[in-house]
């Protein structure tokens, strides 16, 4: 029986749960999302035509005040769009500060002849550095993953939980390994991934559904131990599910990005697919000493 996110059937297939939306959820984000639009709008009018703003808002035309008006509006407005994405709240506020914070530097930088100090702009620059600084210390913490991460119902899956990307090790037909790195998402006793129709990889697993799969960099170098699992491609509601938590782990990566390359390639690469790793028990970790990378191969897609 799953452990997190589906159950399972008499016929060993997957029925996906977790894809039920939850009560409420579409309103919350239709009403953040309106919030957001209103709140960028009316911060761009304050700084692109701030007399007209002012008329309008019925106070008296102070450029630079209207201007600082524009630049928190614009912050609180960016922040509540990453709020539909982002789940760290530490982050989420550093990157609002940053953006208004950076905005009311340039306004004070521009507006210097109606008033101020010299200095209001650079000290106000230190401030937007530290932050960038401190929100770059924080993401790295995250693992560079500011989305939303399922639960590790195995010992074996919980390194890769909030992994960005892993080797996957899937094996030729003479059995040589062939490691290729995805983004992948944890859920429960299962991870996934997806792929194209036409990779090769695809047909590999196709052919031998045995692979192993490592933390590893953005370019596939291993970072820490590689662990046996099986693969299943995924049908369906099955399918649909695993694209749903790929998208919310990593909103901008997995949920804009690679489905948009996905579709403009689609002539030539297939059709997009999603596979289920499950990994194999206790024994599933496979080498006591650092990983080394399998043999080298041609790019393939994620």
């Amino acid at each position: 029986m799953r452990q997190h996110g589906t159950t399972q059937a008499n016929t060993g297939r997957r029925t996906p749960t977790g894809s039920e939306p939850e009560p409420g959820r579409s309103f919350v984000i239709a009403v953040t999302l309106l919030a957001a639009v209103f709140m960028v709008t009316a911060g761009a009018w304050a700084l692109l035509a701030p007399g007209a703003f002012a008329d309008a808002a019925g106070f008296a035309r102070h450029t630079h005040f209207v201007h600082d008006a524009g630049a928190f509006q614009v912050g609180i407005g960016v922040t509540l769009l990453l709020g539909v994405a982002w789940r760290d709240g530490l982050a989420l506020v550093l990157a609002g500060l940053l953006v208004a914070n950076s905005i009311h530097t340039i306004n004070h930088a521009v507006d210097l002849d109606l008033g101020g100090h010299g200095w209001d702009s650079w000290g106000l620059a230190a401030l937007s550095l530290v932050t960038a600084v401190a929100l770059v210390v924080r993401l790295r913490q995250l693992g560079w993953v500011v989305g939303e991460v399922g639960t590790a119902a195995t010992p074996a899956l919980a390194p890769f939980v909030r992994q960005k990307t892993v080797l996957l090790t899937s094996y030729r037909r003479d059995g040589r390994p062939v490691g290729t790195p995805v983004s992948i998402a944890v859920d429960g006793d299962r991870a996934v991934f997806r792929s194209f129709e036409k990779a090769w990889k695809t047909r590999r697993i196709r052919a031998n559904p045995r692979v192993e799969l490592a933390p590893s960099t953005a370019r596939g170098t291993p970072t820490g131990l590689a662990v046996q699992a099986t693969a299943r491609r995924l049908e369906g509601a099955e399918s649909w599910d695993a694209a749903r938590l790929l998208a919310r782990k990593q909103p901008l990566l997995q949920g804009l990005l690679v489905p948009l390359a996905h579709r403009l390639g689609r002539a030539k690469t297939g059709r997009t697919v999603h596979f289920e790793l499950t990994p194999l028990g206790q024994e599933a970790v496979v080498d006591p000493h650092p990983v080394r990378p399998p043999a080298p191969s041609r790019p393939e897609p994620a």
